[in-house]
Formats: structure tokens, sequence, C-alpha cells
């Protein structure tokens, strides 16, 4: 029975890494492009993207799960993404990537303002441009600042992930939770923490050795 249960776990942290993975591929750049928006001189535009900065970050997750998978299908009158799991997997993963490249813009953005101003006027007086200035001056001293912040959100987007069951995206803890109705056993649902525990040490430490590496870049 273990060796069945930690066969179908295996499956599940399989779909739960996926989620996590992409999930940082897209919200990681769409959330520096929002930290623009919110830091744009156009105020319409940036009263815009800190409105929906505001409410993506206002209102449950889950919530945002729910309304992306059922909206379309209740305002539109058209299922969007389909019943499959494809489909439910896309949802999860567009409404994940929203919330959190929402949370990373505010990230982004407290790094970039923390930059003193005198260093982009050094760089003007120098000859560079606005984006040679961001890329050789800034940038690094932006990475350095936003690491610990960021390494929080990424470890909290693990366990996060858990919430995707509620469209019935079949990841560890759907598989977990399975077996108390097929098997009447619940210590499946346990073991799933070690699963979380392991991946989130394992990012602990690699977030600790990149802290290392830039540690000497004192800000």
């Amino acid at each position: 029975m273990f060796q069945t249960v930690t066969i179908s776990l295996l499956q599940g942290f399989g779909e739960t890494l996926k989620l996590f993975l992409l999930t940082l591929v897209f919200a990681l750049p769409l959330g520096l492009f929002i930290s623009f928006g919110s830091m744009s001189r156009f105020r319409p535009l940036k009263l815009l993207v800190r409105f929906i900065v505001w409410v993506v970050r206002g209102t449950p997750l889950m919530l945002q799960l729910i309304i992306i998978y059922y909206g379309p299908g209740i305002f539109l009158g058209r299922n969007l993404w389909g019943s499959n799991d494809e489909g439910r997997f896309l949802a999860a993963l567009a409404a994940f990537s929203v919330n959190y490249a929402c949370y990373f813009s505010e990230i982004y953005r407290g790094g970039i303002q923390s930059i003193p101003l005198g260093q982009y006027e050094a760089g003007y007086v120098l000859g560079m441009t606005k984006g040679q200035i961001f890329r050789e001056i800034v940038l690094l001293q932006v990475i350095k600042r936003i690491v610990p912040p960021m390494s929080n959100e990424i470890i909290t987007l693990v366990k996060d992930t858990s919430l995707a069951r509620v469209i019935a995206v079949y990841e560890i803890i759907w598989n977990g939770q399975s077996f108390i109705k097929s098997a009447g056993i619940i210590w499946p649902l346990f073991y799933t923490g070690v699963f979380y525990l392991a991946f989130s040490g394992l990012l602990s430490v690699l977030f600790t050795g990149i802290e290392k590496k830039l540690s000497y870049f004192r800000c």
C-alpha cells in the first residue's frame, strides 16, 4: 500500500511541480511589466494598473481560480477552457500567473524605487541612456534587494498550488485526499506534507546560496 500511495503522490507532485514552474515562467516577467505600469508617469495607466494589483492582492486566490475557470461560462455563455484536464490546468495556470505577477510587481517596484536617484543622475552625467543605467547600475542592486522577499513568495507558491484542486486539477493534495474515499485511509493526505517540506527545504537552500553569492553587493 505504501508503494501504491507513493507512486500516486509522485504523479500528483509532478502536476504540482509543473504548475509551480510554469507559474514562475509567466509571472516573473509579467510582474516586471506590471511594476513598470504602476510606476508610469502616464497617470491613467498608473492608476489602472495599481487598481488591478489592489483587487488581485485583496481577494483570495481560491476565488480568483473559481472566477477565471467558471466566469466565462457564466457571463459569456461558453466554457472558454473546456472541461478536460488540460483546460482546468490552463485556467489554474492563468489564475496563478496573474495573482503572483501582481505580488511580484510590488516587490520589483519596491526594489527599483529603493535605488537612490543620485545613481541615475551619475549615469546621465556619464552619458548613459536609461536602458544602460537600468542594466548596468540598477539591475544588480535590485536583484540583491528583492531576493529575500521574492524567495518568500516563491516558497508560498509551492503551498498555494494545492488550491488548484478547487477546480479539479489533480495535484498532490487531490491524489492524497482520494485515498480517504477509495481506501478509507487518511495517512496519505498527511504524507503529502513530506513532499512539500522537502521541496520547500530545497528552495530555501537554493535561495540561501543565491543570497550568499550576492552578499558582496552591499546595499
